[in-house]
C-alpha cells in the first residue's frame, strides 16, 4: 500500500504545482488574443481535460512517467502577440493548425528533424524574447499596485529560497488573499464548467504570426526539453507517439479554446524523479495520477477565471511573470552560450521582445527571421572572406 501511495501523492503534487504555477499565464494569453471571459474559462478547461486524458493514455500504454501539460511558453507567446486579424475565431484556427502540425511532426520524422534543425541559440532567443515582456510585470506591478504586489513578490522570494517548488503556488495564494481583501464588490462566479465552442477561421497573418511560432515554441521549449528530462532519469520517451497523441488533443481542444498540449518540461521531474518512487518502473503511476488530478482541477476553470478578472490585470501578469523567470533565465543562457551566434541571438531576442507587428504578423516570427538572416550573413562573411595569412609549412598529423 505504501509503495502505491508514494507515486499517487507525487502525482497529486505534480498536478497542483503544474496548474497553480501557470494557469494565470494561460488565461492572460487567451484574453490577449481575443477570448472573452467564458471563452477563456472554456479554454482552460479544455487544456486541463486534454492534458489529463493524454497523460492517462500515454502512461497506461507505455508504462512510463509521461507527464503532460499545456504549453506555458505558448501562452506567453499569446500575450506577446496580442489581437490577431480575424479576432478570436482566427486564433482558434491557429490553435487547430498548431495541433495538426504537431501530429504531422509525429507522423513524419523529417518534419521533427526540420524543427530540430533551427539553431538552438535562435530558438532560445525567440523564446526569451517572448517571455521577457511578461517577466517585467512584477517590477511594473510593484510600481502600479505596490500594496498588492509587494506581499506577492515577498512570498515568492521566501518560498523560492526555502521551498522552491511551492514558490509560485504560494505567491498565487497570497495574491488571492490580497484580491479578496481589496475587491470592491461581489463578482459573478460560474462554478460549473462550461465548454464554449468557436468555429475556427483562418487568416494568413494568424497562420504565419501565431500558428507557426506557437508550433515552434511548443516543440522547442516543451517537447524537446521534456524528452531530455525523461532521458536524464533513464527513460527513452516515445516521442512520435507522444506528438501524435498531444497534437490530436490540441486539435480537438482548439474549438473549445485550448491553445496547445505537450510533454511537460518543468513538472516532468516531479513525476519521473526518485521522489515519485524508488523503483523507476513504478513512476508511471505518478504521471497517470497527475493527469487525473489536472483534469479534475479543470472543473474549477470558471472560479479561476473569475478570480483573475477580480484582480488588476498587472497583478495577474506579475504572478505569471514570476512563474516564468526560471524559463527566461534558461532561455537567455542557451541563447548566448555560443560566441559565434551570440549577436544573431541578441537580434532575435530584441526583435521578438519589441512586440512589433508588420503585415499583421507579430514579433516572434520577425524575430526568428531577423536572427536567422543575421546568422546566415555572418556565416557567409566568415566563409567567403577568410583572413589572409602567410603560408606555413605543413605540420605532421597528430594521432589520438
Amino acid at each position: 500500500m505504501a509503495g502505491r501511495l508514494q507515486p499517487v501523492l507525487a502525482g497529486v503534487v505534480t498536478a497542483l504545482v503544474g496548474f497553480a504555477s501557470s494557469f494565470t499565464v494561460v488565461l492572460a494569453g487567451l484574453r490577449a488574443v481575443g477570448a472573452d471571459r467564458a471563452q477563456a474559462a472554456s479554454g482552460l478547461l479544455a487544456l486541463c481535460v486534454a492534458s489529463g486524458c493524454c497523460a492517462v493514455w500515454l502512461g497506461l500504454r507505455h508504462r512510463l512517467p509521461l507527464a503532460i501539460a499545456w504549453s506555458t511558453p505558448g501562452a506567453a507567446l499569446l500575450v506577446a502577440t496580442g489581437p490577431v486579424p480575424g479576432g478570436w475565431p482566427a486564433a482558434v484556427g491557429a490553435f487547430l493548425l498548431t495541433g495538426l502540425l504537431i501530429v504531422a511532426a509525429g507522423l513524419v520524422p523529417a518534419l521533427g528533424r526540420a524543427v530540430a534543425a533551427i539553431p538552438a541559440p535562435i530558438a532560445s532567443a525567440m523564446l526569451a524574447g517572448v517571455l521577457l515582456p511578461l517577466c517585467t510585470a512584477p517590477v511594473r506591478a510593484l510600481v502600479e499596485v505596490p500594496r498588492l504586489a509587494a506581499p506577492v513578490v515577498l512570498a515568492w522570494l521566501l518560498l523560492h529560497r526555502f521551498a522552491r517548488r511551492w514558490a509560485v503556488p504560494g505567491a498565487l495564494a497570497v495574491a488571492v488573499v490580497a484580491i479578496a481583501l481589496t475587491a470592491s464588490g461581489p463578482a459573478r462566479i460560474d462554478a460549473a464548467p462550461a465548454v464554449v465552442l468557436t468555429a475556427p477561421a483562418w487568416t494568413l497573418p494568424a497562420i504565419v504570426g501565431l500558428a507557426l511560432p506557437l508550433f515552434l515554441v511548443t516543440m522547442a521549449a516543451q517537447n524537446v526539453p521534456g524528452t531530455a528530462v525523461l532521458a536524464g532519469y533513464g527513460y527513452r520517451a516515445p516521442l512520435g507517439s507522444a506528438l501524435r497523441v498531444t497534437g490530436l488533443a490540441t486539435a480537438l481542444g482548439a474549438p473549445a479554446g485550448g491553445h496547445a498540449v505537450n510533454l511537460a518540461a518543468i513538472t516532468a521531474a516531479l513525476a519521473a524523479g526518485p521522489d515519485a518512487h524508488p523503483d523507476p518502473e513504478r513512476r508511471w503511476i505518478a504521471s497517470v495520477t497527475a493527469g487525473i488530478g489536472l483534469a479534475l482541477l479543470g472543473l474549477g476553470a470558471g472560479v479561476a477565471t473569475a478570480l483573475v478578472l477580480l484582480s488588476p490585470p498587472i497583478l495577474v501578469e506579475a504572478v505569471a511573470g514570476l512563474a516564468l523567470l526560471g524559463a527566461l533565465a534558461g532561455a537567455v543562457a542557451a541563447a548566448v552560450a555560443e560566441p559565434d551566434s551570440r549577436e544573431a541571438a541578441v537580434v532575435t531576442l530584441v526583435v521578438t521582445a519589441s512586440g512589433v507587428s508588420l503585415l499583421g504578423v507579430g514579433g516572434a516570427f520577425w524575430g526568428l527571421v531577423a536572427g536567422w538572416l543575421m546568422l546566415l550573413l555572418f556565416r557567409r562573411r566568415r566563409g567567403t572572406t577568410p583572413p589572409v595569412t602567410e603560408p606555413e609549412p605543413a605540420a605532421p598529423a597528430r594521432v589520438g
